[in-house]
């Protein structure tokens, strides 16, 4: 496939780049797209999260060290990283790639100036790889006004995103080739290296502490400063890697759960998340988790300064006892490690809600038991609390708390969990219409006796 006119110069991505040991992010960015062109289930993943279908026959080539015709003499700072252009029978998507590495971001500025080009040039998208991370590839990090997306796609994939994707795929055992199964290996090895400059998300914002300590002190926080919106940019970056981090222990994608408004605008959900902090004092995600009884929910509490893990169950409609209900959730957890770990009981409506330890409730299920109400729990949350005190604080520490604590409450808890399922309904020793036919035989064959005793009595 020959590039596009519009490129002056490039190179084909290579998956062993011939650059300067300075020239870290053009490394990078050359390795993963040499993947997306040698190992086809690889690229079938990666342009699928950016809503493309790519067929078997699909064709897809890509450069490094781009240099367009309108940027002729500019400086490098100012080019692409990459090209990507994917041919799927008469259809061709091509796509900007801006890759940077370690703690640089892609700037409003630049980012703009790719948009431009890509809409002069007529190419579909721009897609930007750095380790900041975004709930969905069709977030951004960067905010640029919606004109300048007319016509042209912004997309972004963290490096953690592609490693965990890469991760993923080979422990599927979909990819059948081999050849291409050490490919990927490779190319994993090599992102996965510190050496390369990709990191993981491990350290809340700079304001991080101030705004703890002013919830600490009863001070206001307002939804529009900068501190609330960093700290809730900080967490949105925190919750993917969370699902990252998840992902790879459970060698399953694990997903942020988003309200239907969130996943087209991402604007919104700042917002709203902004709003939430500021009143609530928490920060709040839910994760999906594959096959498990119950959403993962999680909540950081700067009130209170803790961590909440948390899933919710459907209590079993078919016994009628409180106690007998709180028995079956016991029964799932007898080798649960109990420290930390609670059980709420919820009731409907008023009803008074009832809650204990894990321990107490291993121990006397009637522990759960309301001393006030009849009303049986319609549901129960298991949840595990880490009172993180004054280390909370820590923009360092909250981060690795948050990461021990989640995978803590799962493997004890979420792992073993089991949703209640409605008992198959049970068949009649008889068919229903067949007692009641023999039932009007009898009274029919009774008519016909005491007829015939009148007869004799005539």
């Amino acid at each position: 496939m020959e590039r596009p006119d519009f490129v002056k110069r490039a190179e084909v991505a290579r998956l062993i780049p011939v650059t300067a040991d300075t020239n870290r992010e053009q490394r990078a960015a050359s390795i993963m797209l040499a993947a997306l062109r040698g190992v086809q289930e690889f690229r079938q993943l990666m342009l699928g999260s950016l809503g493309l279908r790519v067929g078997s026959r699909a064709s897809l080539e890509a450069w490094t060290e781009v240099e367009l015709e309108a940027d002729v003499g500019a400086a490098k700072s100012d080019r692409p990283d990459g090209l990507i252009v994917l041919e799927t029978g008469r259809k061709r998507w091509l796509a900007l790639v801006e890759a940077k590495i370690g703690n640089a971001e892609i700037g409003e500025e630049q980012l703009k100036h790719y948009l431009q080009q890509a809409k002069k040039n007529k190419v579909d998208a721009v897609l930007t790889i750095t380790n900041q991370f975004v709930a969905m590839p069709s977030h951004h990090p960067v905010k640029v006004p919606k004109t300048m997306l007319k016509g042209v796609e912004l997309f972004h994939w963290s490096w953690m995103y592609v490693v965990t994707q890469a991760t993923l795929l080979l422990e599927s055992g979909e990819i059948t080739s081999p050849d291409q199964r050490f490919l990927l290996e490779e190319v994993l090895r090599y992102l996965g290296h510190e050496s390369s400059g990709i990191s993981r998300f491990d350290s809340m914002n700079r304001e991080w502490k101030e705004v703890v300590s002013k919830v600490k002190s009863g001070a206001v926080l307002g939804k529009s400063t900068e501190e609330v919106e960093n700290t809730v940019s900080s967490w949105h970056q925190e919750q993917r890697d969370l699902c990252l981090v998840m992902s790879r222990k459970l060698g399953r994608p694990v997903k942020l759960k988003l309200a239907r408004a969130h996943r087209t605008d991402p604007v919104k959900r700042l917002k709203d998340d902004c709003e939430v902090l500021a009143k609530d004092k928490v920060l709040c995600c839910c994760l999906e988790v594959p096959d498990a009884a119950a959403d993962l929910e999680v909540t950081a509490d700067l009130t209170k300064r803790t961590i909440v893990c948390s899933m919710r169950l459907t209590a079993p409609q078919d016994k009628k006892r409180s106690t007998a209900r709180a028995n079956w959730l016991a029964r799932q957890l007898p080798k649960a490690e109990p420290e930390g770990m609670f059980v709420k009981a919820i009731r409907p409506g008023r009803a008074e809600e009832t809650q204990a330890t894990l321990t107490k409730v291993l121990e006397d299920a009637a522990v759960l038991d309301s001393s006030v109400t009849a009303v049986v729990p319609s549901a129960f949350e298991v949840f595990y609390m880490a009172d993180l005190a004054h280390r909370f604080a820590g923009n360092k520490v909250f981060i690795e708390e948050l990461e021990k604590a989640v995978p803590h409450f799962y493997e004890q808890v979420g792992q073993r969990l089991r949703a209640w399922v409605a008992p198959p309904p049970k068949l009649h020793r008889r068919d229903p219409v067949e007692e009641k036919a023999d039932a009007e035989l009898e009274d029919t064959e009774g008519g016909n006796d005491d007829r015939a005793g009148w007869d004799a009595a005539e």
